[in-house]
């Protein structure tokens, strides 16, 4: 499947609004459209996804590895991958933009902000190209979309100003209603507030399509795939996985919407899966092991407590029913949730810890952490990757008993020091992990 990165001068330049309208643009030329995220972004994603009408991919160096972001590539569906971008396209030591499109030996389409230039747009986009060749990546910046950019005069100074070897893609012209509105951890989700059809329809009938078309390449094999593009069994890049006899319960909700597809596909390639609400106050399924994905409980947390779902959910796990949440899932299994306007609510009471909420983010990296101990997701010394960005503190009751399943290499984690809270047969954690990790395998086999 050949594809191409949308990438950025900069962070807020508007490359998810570039990236839909992009996905809208060949949608309605004909061709089937696999969105894909370079970083580990949630928000963006489900944009991506009710647009494409099919799951956006994670495209992360420090969450998967180069073979790991490959595979992910690989296992998107469709006839062309748009690939968004994360902050500048240089910026990020961990997995930068540029770092994702040279490990896929894709192209770099730039989003420039055009709205107060012309020659200026082109000699913004040419330092973006020569800067790939001083700092010695092979990133390929094949030209241009100029976000906010009249037509006219304005549409055409920018295209005369671009030198040989910087096409002109299209432009985003300026719009109120191409604006997503923003709250704490970015983006709002994409089911909530969508941008308006028309709006994107709009948008998208200044993308040169069969231009954007014409750039799109091939993307670099990953390991384990042949030249035809036929699976090739490889067991040390990419060990074969058994079904495990086990049954998942996954929350899935407002509340715990941050996961990867690839994380559903895991599960249900492996096990049996289900899915239920507690902010809707299902029961807790009948299942050998639940996952509380990240997202947002502090919204939420009146309809948490009301529900009964948490506290059922907390008496489950007391009686060895083993549970893994990540960031909101870690809030939803503490004694206690304090929003910002100081109301607290009761959560599920499995780890001994409060969690507070603040106005300013806590933790915003990607993480490593080692298991100093053998734990549900990870084995003693063995060595995770994952990412933290988070708004609120979890406070440890008795902190002289507690314990932690890691110490952070990298990152914050609960305390500075460590992360993966743990109590009963359960883990809680504000580091989110890739399948590629392997911690969801090693949940499934000791369910097993």
């Amino acid at each position: 499947m050949k594809g191409f990165v949308l990438g950025g001068v900069s962070s807020g330049v508007g490359k998810t609004v570039a990236t839909l309208a992009t996905i809208r643009a060949l949608s309605e030329a004909g061709d089937e459209v696999q969105p894909a995220k370079a970083g580990p972004d949630f928000i963006d994603p489900s944009h991506h996804a009710a647009v494409a009408g099919r799951p956006s991919r994670t495209l992360d160096l420090w969450l998967c590895g180069e073979d790991g972001v490959r595979r992910n590539y690989d296992r998107g569906e469709g006839d062309v991958c748009v690939v968004e971008g994360v902050m500048g396209l240089y910026d990020g030591d961990g997995s930068s933009t540029a770092m994702v499109a040279e490990a896929l030996e894709l192209p770099v389409v730039l989003v420039v902000d055009a709205k107060a230039g012309m020659e200026s747009v082109a000699a913004t986009a040419l330092g973006f190209q020569r800067y790939a060749e001083t700092i010695g990546r092979d990133v390929e910046v094949a030209g241009i979309v100029a976000q906010r950019a009249h037509g006219g005069r304005h549409e055409q100074g920018i295209r005369d100003a671009l030198p040989d070897g910087l096409e002109y893609f299209g432009r985003i012209p300026p719009a109120d209603d191409l604006e997503i509105p923003e709250r704490h951890l970015g983006l709002h989700m994409g089911e909530e507030t969508p941008l308006e059809a028309d709006a994107l329809a709009r948008a998208a009938e200044h993308l040169e399509v069969d231009r954007l078309l014409g750039v799109a390449a091939e993307p670099a094999t990953p390991a384990g795939m042949g030249e035809s593009g036929t699976r090739v069994p490889d067991p040390e890049s990419e060990p074969e996985l058994e079904p495990v006899n086990a049954r998942v319960a996954v929350a899935s909700d407002a509340a715990f919407c941050f996961r990867y597809p690839a994380t559903l596909e895991r599960f249900r390639e492996r096990a049996d899966v289900c899915t239920f609400s507690p902010v809707a106050g299902d029961p807790v399924p009948d299942c050998d092991g639940v996952y509380l994905p990240g997202g947002y409980p502090e919204l939420h947390a009146a309809e948490l407590e009301e529900s009964g779902t948490l506290a059922d959910l907390g008496r489950r796990a007391s009686e060895g029913l083993p549970v893994i949440g990540e960031c909101g899932g870690l809030m939803a299994m503490a004694e206690s949730l304090t929003t910002v306007d100081g109301e607290t609510r009761e959560m599920a009471g499995i780890l001994p810890a409060t969690v507070t909420m603040h106005d300013r983010y806590q933790a915003l990296n990607h993480v490593e952490l080692e298991a100093v101990a053998d734990g549900p997701t990870a084995g003693s010394g063995t060595r995770i990757r994952g990412h933290e960005f988070h708004y609120s503190r979890a406070s440890i009751r008795g902190d002289e008993d507690a314990r932690f399943a890691f110490e952070t290499v990298r990152g914050d984690g609960i305390d500075g020091d460590h992360d993966g809270l743990l109590e009963y047969e359960s883990l809680g954690t504000y580091a989110h992990v890739h399948p590629e990790s392997g911690a969801f395998d090693r949940f499934l086999e000791l369910l097993a």
